[in-house]
């Protein structure tokens, strides 16, 4: 029968050609290796290529079933045209863009193009930034229960490296990092550039980390990190409480575990203290301007302990995360005029708009959310899976994200969708909430459930 890579390119062409559709059931392995003529363990590798190319995920109980992906070869090569995926309304993208962002922007950004200004901001800067941006930045992250001290700040090009660096500094490669059940898919990616084990820790109605979860995980092999989303949670937006967050950085400060912090959606939730407030000396706090702001233009702030700055520092300059100086000239100046603080209150009461929007979509289904944030996390009506209803959405021209996503363990699928509620237009994202609705009330195809 050939190489298990090459029954394996024959299940990927059934996916590329339509003959398997997403949800679609894979036979039981063995039953699978009769059909074929293979050994059973042949099959097990057939089933491990497939899960390793993307095409098809695998859960404890329930079986083996083609994703909602676009599906790859052996070298991983698209194989069908990305364009022929791609939906209309995209609520897997979620960065906000409030009326008149960019005429509030602009003006701070004038001064700056003038020769003599350009030529100092088109200068190298260091992972410490400047003393203006590290005092910007102090009074823009400053809450009634925590203030950082702004030599404590490092800078880098976004949130993403911000994570990337706090990470490499602290985790040596196949080294175990604590993170919830669900978290940030590019984490998952993070982690494996750097070599790291990603270990998810279950939760519980408090939100985040149960410390007893935490404290078996650490006794089975001990974690050289914990990354943690404490405040508006992506996806399920869940908040912390502040009992929880006291328990949980008792244990980590008992057990030596540096934290990992990421407040990028705390901007939304004013209200809740940082977990760094609880435990200073171990919390690494990351935060940015991609949403408060824009994409395009943003910078990643990051607030180690005191005697973290020189290794944080020296992971920055290593990875190439450095901030550009134009970048941090920008955003001192946005910070200093209001500019940030105004358009925080404006996607503050964006995010509260489109939440009604969802919530009058979508009455009657099980979704977590919070009436502060541009996340949904909606777990789907049975029968309907993750994958199959992605697809289903598709059909519809709308794109969400599976929770397979966000799944730490490949083994512990949720049967739920993200929905980012920020970058859609609000009467196409009404259009295409109510869309939803109906395909979820209609129930999946016959032979995908």
């Amino acid at each position: 029968m050939g190489d298990f890579r090459d029954i394996a390119d024959r299940i990927a062409g059934d996916i590329a050609s339509g003959r398997l559709r997403p949800g679609q059931r894979l036979p039981p392995q063995r039953w699978f290796a009769r059909r074929h003529r293979i050994a059973p363990s042949t099959a097990g590798r057939v089933y491990g290529e497939l899960v390793r190319r993307g095409l098809v995920v695998g859960e404890v109980g329930r079986g083996t079933f083609v994703r909602a992906t676009t599906p790859t070869d052996a070298r991983g090569r698209a194989l069908v045209e990305p364009s022929a995926l791609a939906a209309p309304v995209n609520l897997e993208l979620n960065y906000p863009v409030t009326a008149g962002q960019s005429e509030l922007l602009a003006p701070a950004l004038a001064p700056l193009l003038r020769p003599d200004v350009l030529a100092r901001a088109s200068r190298a800067v260091a992972a410490t930034g400047t003393a203006a941006a590290r005092e910007a930045a102090a009074r823009l992250l400053a809450l009634p229960g925590w203030r950082p001290a702004p030599d404590r700040f490092l800078f880098t090009g976004n949130a993403r490296q911000a994570i990337a660096a706090a990470l490499a500094s602290l985790v040596r490669p196949g080294g175990r990092v604590g993170v919830e059940e669900l978290t940030y898919p590019l984490v998952k990616e993070i982690a494996g550039r750097l070599g790291v084990v990603l270990v998810p820790l279950d939760g519980d109605d408090e939100g985040g980390v149960r410390p007893d979860a935490l404290r078996a995980a650490h006794r089975a092999a001990p974690l050289s990190a914990l990354y943690l989303q404490p405040t508006l949670h992506n996806p399920t937006a869940v908040t912390t409480t502040q009992r929880r967050a006291r328990e949980l950085a008792g244990v980590a400060t008992d057990l030596g575990i540096p934290v990992v912090e990421d407040r990028i959606w705390s901007f939304l939730h004013p209200d809740a203290v940082p977990f760094a407030a609880h435990a200073p000396d171990l919390t690494h706090v990351v935060d940015g301007l991609s949403k408060r702001v824009a994409p395009g233009l943003t910078v990643g702030l990051l607030v180690v302990p005191e005697a973290r700055v020189e290794a944080v520092g020296a992971a920055v300059r290593s990875g190439g995360w450095s901030a550009g100086r134009f970048a941090v000239e920008a955003a001192v100046r946005w910070v200093e005029e209001g500019i940030v603080e105004r358009l925080v209150e404006d996607k503050r009461a964006d995010a509260a708009r489109r939440q009604a929007l969802l919530a009058e979509a979508l009455a009657g289904f099980r979704v977590r959310t919070d009436p502060r944030a541009y996340v949904a996390w909606w777990e789907l009506p049975a029968p309907w899976r993750a994958d199959t209803f992605t697809a289903a959405a598709a059909a519809h021209g709308i794109a969400v994200t599976p929770g397979t996503a966000f799944a730490v363990d490949p083994r512990r699928t949720p049967d739920a969708v993200r929905l980012g509620l920020a970058s859609a237009p609000e009467e196409e994202l009404r259009r295409a909430l109510r869309t939803l609705a109906a395909v979820a009330a209609a129930g999946p195809p016959a032979d995908t459930r």
